[in-house]
């Protein structure tokens, strides 16, 4: 029996996105990114075809590393114009039933009071399809605009991060007790305010002492997805994340990756089966393999050379500027996002790459490797990928806006439904019954499980001074 395939689609509030210059084919859709209809029609595209969800990245700040200026970003639209991507979620939600839905947002840059409100409030809306896809910044250019001088070292950002989760646990799992919501029209009580507790909490970066603004929603807390993959950040996804985003470029890669956030969750308690752990990755399919080869030539024929070096400059923090074309590359040390240097350093010891070569990679598909074919040919190597790795599915990147995603609907998902790899109908539920076939509340082995005991606890009281 195969193996079932998830996907994802990756997407941003941007033109663009993994695949610069791309905007300027003739049958892109990307710019139109700032219209409502660009996303409710991708929205239904993706529910007809079975997604599990739309994964919506966002970043704080402008890609200005390369030759120390935004100048090449803002020419070759790299990820900047960004429009807000907490404002699709909901006409997204009111033009499907099923499709899921991860939001971006940098925790670096929210308080957790106020961000646990529009989280609830989002799955609220979408009776419970929301996921958060936790992030702590890596560009120094958002940081500087919100009064920061740089970002605070790599590691510290995830000990930050441990302390802003502890709150949102307590306000989602622990403030408001199961039974507090009565609307009881006859006596006029809404809630029952024994039933709701204030988290006290006091933290070395947070002191919330009120209880969550909001009564429960369908999930409490949404399904936590997280995309870290230095070791650090694997500490993190193995503590807290349901689902793990990843980028590796080869199979052998993967395959470590896999087994190693799989080993750090059951060490943290958690099983490993019920981290769900997406590749990003990129498809070009057609009819046949030769029209699919034709079409990915002419795709990569509108790839921006200097949009790419942009995304590279941001993400490594490493000024590609510097080098030439044909200039190999050195292992360097950044505060980035220390595991993207990583990759390209270990995915093939043999390999030495050039600056022209890795800028052809990302040019379309970002950081994930790209599958070029037919339907068979495609559903084949997918297959191959999760068989030889444990990977659970592909957060799937596109090259052309929404041309690529109808291919894989039209053309790969039927493939797969028909070899079985694949859904044919959505289970029922909130976003977190459909991925892991449980109920809708985090699983008691979970972390923030533990936060629920808030809520039955006393409240704390004041000390008493001796006579």
């Amino acid at each position: 029996m195969p193996r079932e395939i998830r996907l994802n689609a990756f997407e941003m509030n941007c033109v663009g996105h993994q695949a610069p210059g791309l905007w300027a084919h003739p049958r892109d859709r990307s710019w139109q990114y700032k219209d409502l209809e660009y996303w409710t029609d991708l929205a239904k595209l993706l529910e007809r075809g079975k997604f599990d969800g739309i994964s919506i990245a966002d970043v704080i700040g402008i890609y200005d590393v390369l030759n120390g200026n935004g100048d090449a970003a803002l020419r070759q639209a790299t990820q900047v114009p960004v429009n807000d991507p907490l404002a699709l979620i909901t006409p997204m939600a009111l033009v499907t039933e099923h499709l899921g839905f991860g939001l971006t947002a940098s925790l670096t840059f929210e308080h957790p009071y106020p961000f646990a409100r529009r989280l609830s409030t989002l799955d609220h809306l979408t009776k419970g399809r929301v996921g958060w896809n936790i992030v702590t910044s890596y560009l120094d250019s958002g940081a500087r605009n919100l009064g920061q001088k740089a970002l605070s070292e790599h590691d510290a950002r995830y000990d930050y991060a441990d302390e802003y989760l502890e709150v949102l646990y307590k306000l989602f799992e622990g403030s408001w007790e199961e039974g507090a919501i009565l609307r009881d029209r006859e006596r006029r009580v809404f809630s029952d305010p024994s039933k709701v507790h204030p988290i006290n909490h006091r933290g070395k970066h947070f002191q919330v002492p009120g209880i969550h603004l909001c009564e429960p929603s369908p999930q409490r807390t949404p399904v936590l997805y997280q995309a870290g993959a230095s070791s650090r950040g694997k500490d993190f996804a193995a503590g807290h994340a349901e689902c793990v985003f990843v980028a590796a470029p080869s199979k052998v890669l993967l395959k470590k990756t896999v087994a190693d956030i799989r080993q750090r969750a059951a060490a943290a308690g958690r099983d490993p089966r019920k981290v769900l752990i997406f590749n990003l990755q990129t498809v070009i399919v057609d009819e046949t393999d030769t029209k699919a080869q034709a079409k990915w030539k002419e795709l990569k024929s509108y790839a921006s050379y200097e949009g790419a070096l942009a995304l590279i400059s941001g993400w490594t923090g490493i000024d590609f500027g510097q080098y030439q074309p044909d200039q190999v590359l050195e292992h360097l040390h950044t505060n980035a996002i220390r595991s993207a240097v990583e990759t390209f350093s270990t995915a093939d010891p043999n390999k030495q790459w050039t600056v022209q070569e890795l800028a052809d990679w990302v040019g379309i598909g970002g950081f994930g490797p790209l599958i070029v074919g037919s339907a068979e040919t495609v559903a084949d190597e997918l297959q191959a990928w999760v068989e030889e790795t444990d990977v659970d599915g592909f957060n799937l990147a596109y090259a052309l806006a929404h041309e690529t995603f109808r291919d894989v609907v039209e053309l790969l998902v039927p493939e797969l439904q028909k070899r079985g790899a694949f859904k044919t109908e959505y289970a029922p539920g909130t976003l977190r019954e459909k991925l892991f076939g449980d109920g809708p509340r985090l699983p008691a082995n979970h972390p923030g499980a533990a936060y629920r005991q808030l809520a039955h606890a006393p409240e704390p009281q004041p000390a008493r001074e001796l006579a």
